[in-house]
């Protein structure tokens, strides 16, 4: 297990045997305050521990402190280009700020943001995407390579491990599954701060999920990374539910429902894609860790799904509802659902 500097953004630890955080970006201007808290609102509720917003612009600046007094978990800027919008992002109260070493435009420019940084306390993400190398890097390396991005992170942090400024996690994204995997992989050899893990341009949320599962699932699974990000061309909630399920499967983060259900077969004689659909609807609400099956057969679905913690098997008409695979009663096909939910309420208030 690879052991790291703990930092904080907010009052949130990252690194330093702090669970892995889960992390997600907002799609609004934050200009637009009801509109962009409203997101953040329904990120916390669905498991989001920091939140990223873009600030492009002075506008969006002067909206940070609004922003923050309305939400519960760190506000980080992101920003690109305009070092000056990161120096009054960290004035405004952000809890870090997102630099992009590529972009921001040399190392004077970094500094005079880390200045500022390490003045107010203030978190920051050296965030380095494949898209956006420095040219010199580029050149050196012959094109966007896990080599010059590693690079690239490596200037960046020696410029502030030179101002003595250690409060920072490192990212290192290409839309390259493989190039992410082996950048990180040969930075984690030579620092010990805190990684933000992502893959870039990741796309629509079945491919982010595949890429993200693969990329962030490998590297989680050696011990690298602290804190993740699934990006998702659309809802940014739905990067939520990807991110709990990778670490889920990992085994190092529990929030909510597991869902297992068979995949079907010529003995099922119920509609299991619609029930499935349905209990997963039915139960967004818990946030208890809860193994819960949905099974399309009376006679091996609870055989086979012995290790649930609660579930249901429909048949032609009639079902059972089983825990911990022991049959507890017999349903009526159109009352799964139902005796299901009402089953999981009396489950978590024990837990509470």
């Amino acid at each position: 297990m690879r052991e790291t500097r703990p930092i904080f953004v907010g009052n949130v630890q990252i690194g330093g045997g702090a669970p892995v955080r889960v992390q997600s970006m907002t799609t609004t201007h934050p200009a637009n305050i009801a509109a962009t808290v409203s997101q953040i609102e329904l990120l916390e509720e669905a498991g989001c521990e920091i939140v990223r917003v873009a600030v492009p612009d002075e506008e969006a600046v002067l909206a940070l402190p609004k922003v923050k007094k309305s939400i519960s978990i760190p506000l980080i800027a992101d920003i690109h280009f305009n070092y000056r919008l990161a120096i009054k992002a960290i004035e405004k109260g952000a809890d870090g700020v997102r630099i992009n070493p590529g972009n921001i435009g040399g190392v004077k420019k970094l500094r005079a943001v880390v200045k500022v940084a390490k003045d107010y306390n203030t978190a920051v993400r050296i965030g380095v995407n494949s898209g956006s190398l420095e040219k010199e890097f580029l050149n050196l390396y012959q094109g966007p390579t896990p080599e010059a991005m590693v690079a690239s992170a490596l200037r960046a942090i020696h410029v502030l491990e030179d101002m003595d400024f250690f409060n920072f996690k490192v990212s290192l994204k290409s839309s390259s599954v493989l190039d992410t995997i082996s950048a990180y992989r040969t930075l984690a050899q030579r620092v010990n701060y805190p990684f933000h893990l992502g893959v870039t341009e990741a796309g629509p949320p079945l491919r982010s999920a595949v890429k993200s599962a693969i990329a962030l699932g490998i590297l989680l699974s050696e011990g690298i990374g602290e804190t993740i990000r699934v990006s998702v061309t659309g809802d940014p909630v739905v990067e939520m539910k990807i991110a709990y399920e990778i670490l889920r499967a990992l085994n190092l983060r529990q929030l909510g429902i597991d869902l297992i259900s068979c995949p079907t077969c010529g003995r099922c004689q119920i509609d299991l894609f619609k029930l499935v659909n349905e209990v997963e609807r039915a139960l967004e609400w818990v946030k208890t860790p809860l193994k819960v099956a949905v099974m399309g057969c009376v006679v091996n679905g609870p055989g086979e799904a012995k290790e649930a913690d609660i579930g249901i098997a429909g048949g032609k008409g009639v079902g059972i509802l089983f825990k911990k695979g022991k049959v507890i009663k017999k349903i009526k096909e159109q009352d799964l659902l139902k005796v299901l939910e009402a089953e999981v309420k009396k489950m978590v208030a024990k837990e509470d």
